[in-house]
């Protein structure tokens, strides 16, 4: 009884090998591969220089040189078709652990014009702790990124790189915003 019951077991285990291994194969035959939909291609290179390791990137070098305690952030846009449904979201700041309150920095960032080319670029010279509000906080601190002021949008412009000169210690994050509808008229 117990060889005919191990028997038993062995051919139904056998059985169900054969039918997951039918399932498996029928199952991937009748998928078609789904794209990865976290796999973009990079629309923006960045390149960070100091005084100490600036190197001359050929699209940006008539840009001049960042100076002591500061930091010359390149933004190399990709080409495409379609520029004119793209903008660029740049936002300066730095990462510091803070508490529930809202956080901010202060600075002045000035759009300045690269003489005899025409070139705009943007000077950041001191980034300084603003004003927060006041409320009382329990929870401990958490690691978040301030901002300074409001968020700066360019047009997404492929020609010429986006230069920012900040003071050490400032970060500058970006992203890009694509339009998804076509103009509206008013009075119809």
């Amino acid at each position: 009884m117990k060889k005919n019951l191990n028997s038993t077991l062995q051919n139904l285990f056998k059985m169900s090998a054969i039918g997951l291994i039918a399932c498996m194969s029928f199952s991937s035959m009748a998928t078609s591969p789904v794209p990865n939909q976290f796999e973009r291609p990079s629309m923006i290179t960045s390149h960070q220089f100091s005084e100490q390791n600036y190197q001359v990137i050929d699209e940006a070098k008539m840009f001049p040189k960042p100076l002591d305690n500061q930091v010359q952030h390149i933004l190399s846009l990709s080409k495409r078709d379609d520029e004119a449904n793209y903008k660029v979201e740049i936002q300066i700041g730095q990462n510091k652990m803070v508490d529930c309150n809202q956080h901010r920095l202060m600075g002045s960032v000035e759009k300045q014009s690269l003489q005899g080319w025409g070139y705009s670029y943007y000077t950041l010279d001191t980034l300084t702790d603003g004003p927060s509000t006041m409320m009382m906080c329990r929870d401990p601190k958490t690691a978040k990124f301030v901002t300074l002021g409001e968020s700066i949008t360019i047009d997404y412009d492929s020609r010429l790189p986006k230069v920012f000169y900040l003071p050490e210690g400032a970060e500058l994050r970006y992203r890009v915003w694509q339009v998804k509808s076509d103009f509206n008229y008013t009075g119809q």
